[in-house]
């Protein structure tokens, strides 16, 4: 029996992974490294204050839509009452974020970014944006909405009225 053929570059691998259709492995390569060095820098701050990439998640949520209930946020990560509560627990002991009682209902949790979150989450995002920034403004004017356009793409269809809820759509 002869040995597998061996793997010498993208055309082999996706013939042998794909029954014929190219995969994007340029672009899911691409992406893996946009997302590490995107999050790289905000990983260094988080883990100096004892936090990771949900701390994170949670701030940008909570500072991008203030008052949000603690039901949305776990609709929008998909994650776990447990999970949320150790991290949630963690920023609201820090001082991060504050939880108040709902006006109409009382059993419901608004999160709210204090001071010294919203410090954090501008430290956390300033480069961010500026990688952000710096990539959109080496394209083509219209680029953005291109990108944002992709984006949106990536997103599961069920989840793309969040996005509007949230803002994110703005624009095109």
């Amino acid at each position: 029996m002869a040995p597998p053929p061996k793997n010498v570059n993208i055309a082999d691998i996706n013939s042998a992974t794909s029954g014929g259709e190219a995969l994007p492995l340029d672009i899911m390569g691409l992406f893996f490294f946009a997302y590490r060095d995107f999050t790289g820098d905000a990983d260094a701050l988080l883990e100096r204050q004892g936090f990771g990439r949900a701390h994170h998640r949670v701030l940008y949520f909570v500072n991008l839509r203030p008052g949000m209930p603690v039901a949305d946020l776990l609709d929008i990560l998909k994650i776990t009452k447990q999970s949320l509560a150790r991290v949630l627990r963690q920023l609201i002991d820090n001082g991060y974020i504050e939880q108040k009682t709902g006006h109409s209902d009382r059993r419901q949790r608004l999160l709210h970014a204090t001071d010294k979150g919203r410090q954090l989450f501008a430290t956390l995002s300033a480069t961010q944006a500026s990688r952000i920034t710096d990539a959109i403004a080496a394209l083509p004017p219209e680029s953005r909405k291109v990108v944002t356009r992709f984006f949106i793409g990536m997103v599961d269809p069920a989840d793309r009225a969040v996005l509007d809820r949230l803002n994110l759509t703005a624009g095109l």
